[in-house]
């Protein structure tokens, strides 16, 4: 190749990533061939150690990169020849680069998986830690970012800590559909060497191999939902980053940030900027660019695999390394962030924030909703003009708009009792919110198992095959 075609088709700079997973895809494809009888015994073993002084390279960073040689593939095998002489060569028997490559990058999403998994957990758990204390604290819920009900700070931070639950779950879900071995599948067609995939499959920490080769070196659809996860997670980190830069703005003052994670002005002294939210939020931009990426990248491919399929790393890589180092940072933010509750209280006495409540109530005394919705509408209006709340308005005033009202009204129009009597199930009670805290630590804790056991399972398998 002309070195021009040489540098432009080069996959190195972000293959070479993928160097310790291709030497354990190594390992397990020649145990294999020695098993099977494809190779002889001798071969293997000198393969085999061979491939575990160039594992001991990378894990040094004694590993040079040739860039001559195109990806970190070829890079591996030609210094495995280098190591001990023409024996390197009968590595690849049975197995091409379409595979191979299918089978390095599976594992090393495989693993982002779950990492993405565990640091969404400590970001949830670190919402739920700040529920836990301020089951009682209350403040407006905001449709519109308008007033709309009294919530609690708890069911605030839980709502947060459910959708980065379910985030989670989708890690693990992605996870558990990668975790199929291509390797085997060759270029496209299998083999006519008489190998044993389930042997290599089961090696890699893989479930199962890939049911179909074609299939098996042609998708990346493990790659797109990857990218969608990690969107969908930095999309609900985003709307997270946006309302504590509202929060902590003076107009709010429901937050303090931390001074650790907050920036000063290099011309105004009395600011405090918080920048970590504003750049987890910027993030999100690329995040979603990298699955835009994928699913136009992959929209027109025929059967099987295409050199476009070269490009589908860095988007992913990328990716991924952003909503967990943003998962990260954003738990230290918010553990360290201090909430003022009474703050939060003060505003609710702002926007007849316990309207619907008032027309709740007229429904318990038999009037219809649509009804009492016109009544309370009318008593708002009031409210607006004299600038008198609802709960402030005497008995005789309030009855002016309906008959129906007595002096049990007031034990509904405080703000208090509105959350407290939201106590149906997922509601903002404190009774409400107790029961959400118990879910969202058992949700953390079955996940938590599942990372560590399939975390346990990979690490035995690298342990076995670099012994």
């Amino acid at each position: 190749m002309d070195d021009s075609t040489l540098e432009f088709t080069s996959s190195l700079d972000v293959d070479s990533k993928l160097a310790f997973y291709d030497v354990m895809g190594s390992l397990a494809h020649v145990a294999m061939l020695k098993a099977c009888g494809i190779i002889p015994a001798a071969d293997a073993d000198a393969i085999s150690d061979g491939l575990r002084g160039i594992l001991a390279e990378i894990k040094e960073d004694r590993f040079e990169l040739d860039f001559s040689l195109e990806d970190i593939h070829t890079n591996v095998e030609f210094r495995l020849t280098e190591r001990i002489g023409p024996a390197g060569g009968k590595l690849h028997t049975g197995r091409s680069r379409n595979d191979q490559v299918a089978t390095d990058f599976r594992m090393y999403l495989r693993d982002d998986a779950l990492r993405a998994a565990d640091s969404l957990d400590t970001l949830m758990g670190a919402l739920v830690k700040v529920a836990e204390t301020n089951g009682d604290t209350v403040m407006p819920g905001f449709t519109h970012m308008q007033h709309a009900q009294p919530v609690t700070l708890a069911q605030h931070m839980l709502a947060h800590a459910f959708r980065f639950s379910r985030d989670a779950d989708r890690f693990l879900d992605a996870f558990r559909r990668m975790d199929k071995c291509p390797l085997g599948a060759a270029a496209l067609a299998g083999t006519t060497y008489p190998i044993d995939r389930r042997m290599t499959a089961e090696a890699l920490g893989f479930k199962e191999p890939t049911e179909n080769s074609m299939d098996s070196v042609s998708d990346r659809d493990f790659v797109c939902e990857l990218a969608f996860c990690a969107a969908e997670t930095a999309v609900h980190l985003s709307s997270l980053c946006e309302e504590l830069v509202l929060w902590s703005s003076q107009e709010f003052g429901f937050i303090e940030m931390d001074d650790r994670y907050t920036t000063g002005s290099s011309i105004m002294p009395q600011k405090k900027n918080p920048d970590i939210a504003e750049l987890v939020r910027g993030k999100t931009g690329s995040v979603i660019g990298a699955l835009v990426t994928m699913l136009t990248m992959t929209k027109g491919l025929p059967l099987t695999y295409n050199r476009d399929l070269q490009e589908d790393k860095r988007p992913v890589m990328d990716s991924m390394a952003t909503v967990i180092s943003c998962c990260s940072i954003m738990a230290k933010v918010i553990s360290t962030t201090e909430f003022h509750a009474d703050r939060m209280l003060e505003v609710t006495s702002r926007g007849q924030i316990n309207a619907t409540d008032l027309a709740d109530y007229l429904v318990t005394k038999g009037v219809p909703f649509r009804e009492a919705h016109g009544i309370v509408g009318a008593a708002v209006r009031r409210s607006i003009d004299t600038g008198v709340n609802l709960e402030d308005m005497t008995l005789d005033e309030l009855r002016e708009f309906s008959d129906r009202i007595d002096k049990d009204v007031y034990d509904v129009l405080p703000v208090v009792r509105c959350v407290e009597r939201r106590d149906s199930y997922g509601g903002t009670s404190p009774a409400s919110t107790d029961v959400q805290i118990s879910q969202a630590i058992e949700q953390m804790m079955l996940r938590d198992e599942v990372v560590r056991q399939e975390t346990q399972l990979i690490s035995n398998c690298w342990k076995a095959l670099s012994s």
